[in-house]
Formats: C-alpha cells, sequence, structure tokens
C-alpha cells in the first residue's frame, strides 16, 4: 500500500491513514496480516519514524509520524500536555438511542447539545477493557468538547475535540450520549456506514500553541477535507 503523503520536512511525515489499517504494528507482529501504515509509511521513505499518536483500526484521516527521535520527544511531550489540539468529524443517527447499560453500569450517560452548533462538554471516568471501553467509578478521566449540526434527513455531522486520549473515548462517548457512530457496532450502532470502517474521521491537527521550535517546520495547522 503507498501511503499518502499530507505533510513532509526533515522532522515530521504527517499522512492520511485510510480505514480499516492499522497505525502501528499490533502485539502479533509479523504474524498480524492487516495492513500497518506505519510499517508501510517507512519503508517508503526508507528510513526509521516514530509515531506520537494513533487511531483505532477503523479510524481514517490525520496521523503524523516523527523521523527523528528529538522530534518523537517533543510531540509526546506536546500530546501529554494537551499542546496539540485534534479535531475529528463522525456522523450518527439524527434521533438518539439507548446505549448499552452495560457502558456506563452506575454512571450517568452523557447529554448531547440540544441545539446545532453549541458546542457541550462531556465528561466520564473511563475503563479500556479487552475489547471495548466503558465508564466506570474507577477509571481514567476523559474529555471531549462536541458539537452537531444536520448532516442529512437522517443523521448529524459532529464535530469532537478530545481533550484526553483515552482509548476509544470519542466512540464511546458518543454512544454514551445515545448517539453511536454509523458502522460502529462494538458500541451499539444499528446503522451502516457507507465507507471502510466506521464514520469517524481525524481531519485536523492543531499545532498554534507549540512554540516556532517545537513545531519544526511544522505549520500552525493540518486539515483533510472530509470524506465520510
Amino acid at each position: 500500500m503507498n501511503v499518502a503523503v499530507v505533510f513532509e520536512n526533515e522532522a515530521w511525515c504527517a499522512v492520511l491513514k485510510p480505514a480499516n489499517t492499522l497505525s502501528v504494528p499490533s502485539r502479533q507482529g509479523e504474524d498480524d496480516a492487516r495492513t500497518c501504515v506505519g510499517t508501510n509509511l517507512q519503508t517508503q521513505l526508507g528510513q526509521r519514524i516514530w509515531p506520537v499518536h494513533r487511531l483505532d483500526f477503523e479510524v481514517s484521516g490525520l496521523l503524523i509520524f516523527a523521523k527523528t527521535a528529538d522530534a518523537h520527544r517533543n510531540a509526546n511531550t506536546a500530546f501529554e500536555k494537551g499542546l496539540i489540539q485534534k479535531t475529528y468529524h463522525a456522523v450518527s443517527a439524527r434521533e438518539a438511542c439507548d446505549p448499552d447499560p452495560r457502558l456506563y453500569q452506575d454512571q450517568a450517560r452523557l447529554v448531547a447539545p440540544s441545539l446545532e452548533n453549541v458546542e457541550s462538554p462531556w465528561s466520564t471516568r473511563l475503563v479500556s477493557g479487552k475489547r471495548r471501553s466503558f465508564a466506570a467509578p474507577h477509571g481514567k478521566e476523559s474529555l471531549t468538547r462536541a458539537s452537531w449540526k444536520i448532516h442529512s434527513a437522517s443523521s448529524r455531522l459532529w464535530t469532537l475535540h478530545p481533550l484526553t486520549g483515552r482509548s476509544h473515548q470519542l466512540r464511546l462517548h458518543m454512544a454514551l450520549a445515545g448517539f453511536p457512530i454509523h458502522g460502529d457496532t462494538l458500541y451499539g450502532s444499528q446503522a451502516s456506514h457507507s465507507g471502510e470502517g466506521i464514520a469517524l474521521q481525524a481531519v485536523k491537527l492543531d499545532f498554534s500553541k507549540l512554540s516556532e521550535n517545537e513545531r519544526r517546520g511544522l505549520p500552525t495547522f493540518l486539515e483533510i477535507q472530509l470524506s465520510l
């Protein structure tokens, strides 16, 4: 697979990850036959690269790799401090549904914004299970900002900003708000997705909070056109 490069300089390589591909090799290593973007990109560039964040197998969108160890360290620190803002788009049904009670146990459900283009904060204590995440008192704090607009007669288009980077955070939060992402049967979606994977795409990385030295040639943001 030829990896589509969105931006590249001496320190970074940002690519477009297709849905149903791995960001980095799985624990199975060479025994896992699934396509891995990181492995293919390393071969394509002919040099070692370092992943600084990941997208779920089913998710498409912007993915950035460091081309030097120093850039990798800087990026890890920036992501940990929340200095790099990520924006995702997702498509859900227009009408809410009741989430699977196993996803939130004795925790409160999340409340979706009642009006278009009004942003709401979502917060849960999230636990990463073997297959999917769920909300529980002993979990780690997970924070998302969410808004929506009408996408079609039967669907909503969501803009999601994860403020923390927990496993399956956006997928769980959408389900707990009653709007599982199209195609995401793991979190209760009954609607199919016309494309590969699920209807969730990473569309923007904002580096504006980083100093020019920390950006190492990155623009203040990278953005792709939505293709869900």
